[in-house]
């Protein structure tokens, strides 16, 4: 199994940004030593500085990561009341990093109720519902996703992350119509995002709607030119319609645009097959 490191966890701009530079130093440095497997030297790290500079709030958010990585539930949850102490009972941070903590335990069950604490105590900021639906999806759980990222869009209808990931999961449950809804409420929302116009796309392709396929590619294209895989779905939708021609100029400008071999190989396979049937019918 993949080591979970701090960096993955949280990524070095969410430690960083806003900070002044003595605690991103910190911060920084922490980053290193738990990507390094020092995760015990990290910790230590951070809880002098809190000593130094009890108020550092990025510090001790960190620390409760590095505690999940720890196994060190405990402790990280001391910090985690800590921090709810400085930011107020309003605030859904401090049960968002203790369940991701959980999360670095693999205890999913206690990670999501946390997520779910978070949308309670701070109940008009999108941060609980949208972190507990997605990490939910990202599980593979999407009965326990669905309710959360609709909730997610009820408190914040501009995300276009949520609504891809709420298609995608209506998807898994066979709701085709619910999950068209979504990825179009996304593309509303975020006209030149490309996983919602890739959702209606795949969704045209479930429901095998070659003209919606086609018509969901192109706009595709509109928006990004050299998208290579947006051109291999042009082609099969026009292989679908039987317009050969525009296939095989499909296929060309896939193939220049870097498209995998073995697809390109299969289409083409399917392009001789469909010629040699028109040719056989004449």
């Amino acid at each position: 199994m993949r080591r979970l490191t701090l960096t993955v966890v949280l990524g070095f701009a969410w430690l960083t940004a806003g900070c002044a530079r003595p605690h991103a130093d910190v911060s920084a440095r922490a980053i290193v030593l738990s990507d390094h497997g020092q995760n015990q030297e990290a910790a230590r790290l951070l809880e002098a500085e809190l000593l130094r500079n009890p108020s550092a709030l990025r510090a001790r958010r960190l620390l409760i990561r590095v505690y999940g990585v720890l196994g060190d539930l405990g402790r990280a949850r001391a910090h985690a009341e800590l921090l709810a102490r400085s930011l107020g009972v309003g605030s859904p941070l401090p049960w968002l990093d203790l369940g991701h903590a959980h999360e670095l335990c693999h205890r999913y069950d206690e990670a999501l109720e946390l997520y779910d604490l978070a949308a309670r105590v701070a109940p008009t900021d999108p941060a609980g519902p949208r972190t507990g639906g997605m990490r939910a999806a990202a599980w593979g759980e999407a009965l326990l996703a669905e309710p959360r990222l609709v909730e997610a869009l009820r408190r914040d209808a501009g995300d276009g992350r949520v609504y891809h990931a709420l298609g995608l999961v209506r998807v898994k449950l066979g709701d085709l119509e619910g999950a068209q809804a979504a990825y179009q409420g996304g593309v509303l929302r975020d006209p030149r995002g490309l996983d919602n116009h890739l959702g209606l796309a795949t969704l045209a392709l479930v429901k095998d709607d070659a003209p919606r396929v086609l018509a969901e590619y192109d706009v595709i294209l509109q928006l990004y030119p050299k998208f290579a895989d947006a051109e291999l779905g042009r082609s099969w939708a026009l292989l679908r319609l039987g317009r050969l021609t525009e296939a095989e100029r499909a296929l060309n400008d896939a193939a220049e645009l870097g498209a995998s071999a073995r697809s390109l190989n299969r289409q083409r396979r399917w392009l001789a097959e469909e010629r040699a049937k028109s040719a056989g019918t004449r």
